[in-house]
């Protein structure tokens, strides 16, 4: 064995057992036998890509959460602007469109503006060929039935096509009033119509506020008849003719009106009169009074519209509004009573209504 200059040790490899050379010591040694020595510098490397994939996935989520908040945003937006889509109730035609206006519920304002927006909508369409008005009604305010009435009637003079009225389950008082405005009136076999007349109703809650909560309400007037009539204080009879004489019978004499234009020719003011009783009828007996035109389904309305518009196939459509979680909540929040000053004066004034009450 021999030294080199520097006294390091030199000359052939040691030998171990065997006549294999010795194992390594130092680092190298802690090694396990077939595992590569760059391992640390191949760890480095995937935690690296790990971190980029992540890197990737939290950028892609933050797009999507944005693209998730955009879309939220337009469908609270949706509905407010009185946009309404078109929806496809029978196939057919697409030159040619029968439109579905729907009137349901209790008629109120909001119900005829409502009304205005979709026959607006077929204004603008000139596709359109006839309209069927669907009504489920049991009336609602003087006011708002007659807007729709004249909404139906201008719609009919302007653009000169056939309206049908379809009447479904309730099409009472102001259901009929509206329905009347049609050229033509079909009803469900079950549907119930008619309850011709005027109602007026209102609280009185002298007792409750005088004898169980101690409150004397004073009223401060110019004249006589100011707060007639007054929730405060139950109705003389002098007071209730004078809301007949001033509210009832012109209301009354207005629907009487309507109807026997709205079934010229079939029916003349001396012959509705005893059917303006205020009583119901089903559709069998509105055929046989001249109320309506005919029984049948929606189905059998839509081939009336066809035919008086002279067509022989046609995509039947409606109009709705958009899906709107404002509109949504909106609604929800309407259904919790308040107590202001509003729905206290809305409960205590009588309010003269084509409604027929036992809805």
């Amino acid at each position: 064995m021999d030294f080199d200059q520097n006294n390091n040790l030199s000359g052939p490899p040691t030998q171990g057992p065997g006549g294999f050379p010795p194992e390594p010591s130092g680092p190298l040694a802690a090694a396990p036998m077939g595992q590569p020595r760059a391992q640390r510098p191949r760890r480095r490397t995937i935690w690296k890509v790990l971190l980029v994939i992540v890197l990737v996935f939290s950028i892609l989520a933050n797009i999507v959460l944005f693209t998730a908040f955009v879309g939220l945003a337009a469908v609270f937006a949706t509905g407010s602007g009185g946009i309404l889509t078109e929806e496809v109730v029978r196939q057919g035609d697409p030159a040619a469109k029968i439109v579905v206006v729907n009137v349901q519920g209790v008629i109120y304002g909001d119900l005829a503006q409502n009304v205005h927006r979709q026959l607006k909508a077929a204004r603008k369409d000139g596709k359109v060929k006839a309209v069927i008005v669907r009504v489920s009604s049991p009336g609602g305010t003087i006011s708002a039935s007659d807007q729709i009435y004249q909404e139906i009637r201008r719609y009919r003079r302007e653009e000169k096509m056939p309206v049908v009225a379809f009447m479904q389950g309730i099409a009472a008082s102001g259901g009929y009033y509206a329905s009347v405005a049609c050229e033509k009136i079909v009803a469900e076999p079950t549907a119930i119509t008619g309850s011709i007349g005027v109602i007026s109703s209102y609280f009185v809650v002298q007792e409750l506020l005088q004898n169980k909560l101690g409150i004397v309400p004073v009223t401060v007037k110019s004249g006589e008849k100011k707060d007639w009539l007054s929730p405060f204080r139950e109705p003389n009879d002098v007071q209730l003719k004078y809301i007949e004489e001033r509210l009832i019978k012109p209301a009354f004499a207005r629907f009487l009106e309507v109807v026997a234009e709205g079934r010229k020719g079939l029916l003349t003011a001396e012959q509705i009169r005893p059917l303006a009783d205020g009583g119901i009828f089903g559709a069998k007996e509105a055929v046989e009074e001249k109320l309506i035109d005919d029984v049948g389904y929606l189905e059998d309305a839509i081939v009336l519209a066809k035919s008086m518009a002279g067509i022989q196939d046609a995509q039947v459509v409606q109009y709705r509004k958009p899906f709107s979680l404002m509109n949504l909540l909106g609604y929800r929040q309407g259904k919790v009573l308040k107590l202001d000053r509003t729905t206290l004066y809305e409960l205590g004034t009588p309010e003269v209504m084509y409604l027929w009450s036992a809805f």
